[in-house]
């Protein structure tokens, strides 16, 4: 199926029913109308390949005046309470009146590495409250602090270490978190400043999920980078499964064990592989969600090098595709601005590399690209657009560096192969978002927030959150 980039303009004409036949009566107009509501409501409900928008949307301004937020998590209690990421080492809360405190829930800016205004993957990059934050206060956070004597080979040095720590809540205050109670549950050396990953998130069945990202460079080569079992493409952290975390999303158990424990059933207990491994075979898997109904479905977004960006449905124990793959295509590591005649379609495990549900041209792309880097977002489970339930909505960050211009996509979940998507066209910046969009979030509700700066890295006071709303509530 042929990606789409069309625009949806609300209000398109659709197909309609004919108000006479030959040879038969005039319909009545009623019925007419009535033909007409129930074409658009069935090519709504049961077309995948369309998408079916009676009323325009657009983005609601929510909280503005922060750096960097790269992401947004609704507290699991009645408080209704919205929880900002800002990638300088903050968290923001939103209360449910939508005022962005002036005090911060936690700071971690001073256990960080230094960040780089200009440009930085790295920062405060996840949040994630435990499913019983309302009885025992606890959550946890990614960020990236200063890395560990040493190196990955002689003579190179680790350029920050990857550290997921737990805190708990003050018990005096809900809107500030007890920073003196941080207990550090996991670290992964980092070689490179880029591909962090960075994304932590509890799942249906209460594992604690970690996006890691390959150890940053370009092609998954070079010190840090360890050899695998593809030498096509020098080896690579996305196809090791043995030596490191990085290239992995993983999945632990922070109610048991010291500092967690290893659940059950992950894939590589007892066969080769590390135990914490849930899947591999990621190069910057950035923004991960759970749909938070229905399947409860893993989708991340992983963010290509030159040719293609993608997102997949995340299996356990799934291998995707990294570095022997880019998107549907295969990749090569000698000329990334060419794809490889062929590759292996199994890897040494036995696994199959599983391809994306959507793949977008990357701006380098020579046959035409508009999408510096894929950001992965939320299936929509909200009541205050019905016609996008069940849709997943994403979005690209920009499609060039230097101009703030990120977009927001919706797609139809289907089966396997790729899925078909299209721009979400909004009242009040048709062509883009008028920012780089550095993430997503979602409510109790499961209304999607959209977080933003004019920034390209974690400087200014430009951050925004926005919420996804019909166009006529954005103005109120």
């Amino acid at each position: 199926m042929t990606t789409q980039f069309q625009n949806y303009l609300p209000g398109k004409p659709q197909p309609g029913v004919r108000s006479e036949t030959k040879g038969r009566a005039p319909v009545p107009a009623l019925l007419v109308m009535l033909l007409l509501c129930a074409s658009f409501l069935l090519q709504s409900c049961d077309r995948d390949d369309k998408f079916f928008f009676p009323k325009a949307v657009d983005l609601q301004l929510i909280a503005d005046n922060m750096v960097s937020p790269v992401g947004l998590v609704a507290v699991p209690d009645e408080t209704e309470r919205l929880f900002v990421i800002d990638q300088i080492g903050i968290i923001w809360v939103i209360d449910e009146s939508g005022t962005r405190l002036s005090e911060p829930f936690l700071d971690v800016s001073d256990r960080m590495v230094t960040l780089g205004e200009n440009y930085d993957e790295r920062g405060l990059l996840g949040l994630a409250f435990h499913p019983h934050y309302k009885m025992n206060g606890r959550f946890y956070v990614y960020y990236t602090a200063p890395p560990r004597p040493g190196g990955p080979v002689p003579d190179a040095t680790w350029n920050n270490l990857s550290r997921i720590s737990e805190f708990i809540v003050s018990s005096s205050n809900p809107d500030k978190a007890d920073a003196g109670t941080e207990r550090i549950i996991l670290e992964v050396d980092q070689p490179q400043g880029n591909h962090e990953g960075g994304t932590i998130a509890f799942g249906p069945d209460n594992y604690l999920y970690i996006s890691i990202g390959d150890g940053g460079a370009a092609h998954d080569v070079g010190p840090g980078h360890v050899p695998d079992w593809y030498p096509e493409n020098e080896g690579g952290n996305g196809q090791d499964i043995e030596a490191n975390l990085l290239g992995n999303i993983l999945r632990i158990d922070v109610n048991s064990g010291s500092p967690y424990g290893i659940p059950a059933d992950n894939p590589f207990v007892g066969k080769p592989g590390l135990d914490e491994i849930y899947a591999y075979g990621f190069r910057n898997p950035f923004r991960f969600s759970f749909d938070m109904r229905g399947s409860r479905r893993l989708f991340a977004g992983d963010a290509g090098q030159s040719l293609w960006e993608e997102v997949s449905v995340v299996e356990k124990g799934g291998n995707y595709g990294w570095n022997v793959k880019e998107g549907t295509h295969c990749f090569d590591a000698a000329n990334p601005l060419e794809v490889l005649a062929s590759c292996p379609d199994v890897d040494v495990y036995g696994n199959r590399l599983i391809d994306p549900v959507i793949e977008m041209k990357n701006f380098n792309n020579p046959s035409g690209g508009r999408t510096l880097t894929i950001i992965g977002g939320n299936v929509y489970r909200g009541n205050d657009i019905p016609g996008f339930y069940g849709k997943y909505i994403f979005g690209s960050f920009a499609q060039s560096f230097g101009t703030p211009n990120g977009e927001i996509f919706i797609s139809n979940p289907a089966g396997r192969g790729l899925w078909s998507f299209e721009e979400i066209e909004l009242v009040s910046s048709p062509d883009d978002i008028g920012h780089y969009l550095k993430g997503f979030g979602q409510d109790l509700e499961g209304e999607i927030y959209v977080t933003a700066s004019s920034m390209l890295g974690p400087s200014g006071n430009t951050g925004k959150v926005f919420k996804l709303v019909l166009a006529e509530k954005s103005s109120d």
